[in-house]
């Protein structure tokens, strides 16, 4: 197929690589463009693969917790130039949006009836937003949304300053730890998946679809060496490894101590608080 301009330069936008190496990943796989991206990747050319993610969208991410801590919820709502996200009246919907999720739930946010407190009360969260779209004059979106719930433990938040990372971290507790100590933890295992690159809790609960794609590139890249096949194996599943244990939040390192791993970082803290403290879910929005 004939590839334009536009797709070579949305290439372009989203990789950071030249104008001839984008149109060649175009042509090599007619015109897709997540398969242009991965084609880029297995070549070693992609320089900035995320970047159209990172700026294509501003807005604003909020969290609610109820006051036992034991549920949480956090929404995603765009818009269209941070000036409007970092007006108040903007924060002040978002974080509407999250106390309707927390009392509603995540699923088809859009058309739930107005929770108690929020907005006027009456309507659907659709209408609400839409409401909003005639006072801030921008386009908005709503994103996405997740509920936490932690019966056993404690669900700890952090919003990054800007308002643009956002996660929610479930912890389970064994025995009666003091909620004060683990909401700490919680909060603080919290702020490193913010500042993280994170997939999974542990290397075996990396999604295989996602394993396979990166074994898919490294096998790629390998071959480009040159090197026998053997030895490319060993290479790829050298690299296997190392992404597993890069992208597990128990083998990270912690970002407020880089000697000891999130993994001894539970371990140590359950010690102290007389519990076994594990990580049973975390979530995290970001734009």
């Amino acid at each position: 197929m004939a590839i334009t301009a536009s797709q070579v330069a949305e290439l372009r936008a989203s990789t950071g690589v030249g104008l001839m190496d984008c149109k060649k990943a175009l042509e090599a796989t007619n015109g897709d463009l997540t398969a242009a991206k991965d084609w880029l990747r297995k070549k070693g050319i992609a320089v900035a693969q995320k970047r159209s993610e990172r700026e294509t969208k501003e807005g604003v991410v909020a969290i609610q917790m109820t006051p036992d801590k034991r549920s949480a919820s956090m929404v995603r709502l765009a818009c269209e130039t941070d000036f409007v996200a970092r007006n108040e009246q903007f924060q002040a919907l978002v974080a509407q949006l999250a106390t309707q999720v927390l009392a509603k739930g995540a699923e088809n946010v859009a058309d739930q009836v107005l929770a108690p407190g929020v907005g006027t009360g009456k309507g659907t969260v659709a209408e609400l937003i839409t409401a909003a779209v005639g006072t801030t004059g921008e386009n908005l979106q709503f994103m996405e949304a997740a509920k936490v719930d932690a019966p056993q433990g404690i669900v700890g938040g952090y919003v990054h300053s800007n308002s643009k990372i956002g996660v929610l971290v479930a912890l389970k507790a064994d025995g009666s730890a003091p909620a004060d100590k683990l909401e700490t933890l919680a909060r603080d295992v919290a702020m490193h998946v913010a500042a993280s690159q994170v997939s999974a809790i542990r290397p075996e609960d990396v999604p295989a679809e996602v394993l396979q794609k990166e074994k898919d590139i490294y096998v790629a890249q390998a071959k480009e060496s040159g090197k026998s096949g053997d030895i490319v194996e060993k290479m790829v599943q050298g690299r296997l490894n190392k992404f597993l244990k890069e992208v597990s939040l128990l083998n990270q390192p912690f970002v407020k101590n880089p000697d000891q791993t999130i993994e001894q970082l539970l371990a140590e803290q359950g010690k102290a608080l007389g519990t076994k403290v594990a990580v049973e879910r975390f979530v995290k929005f970001t734009f």
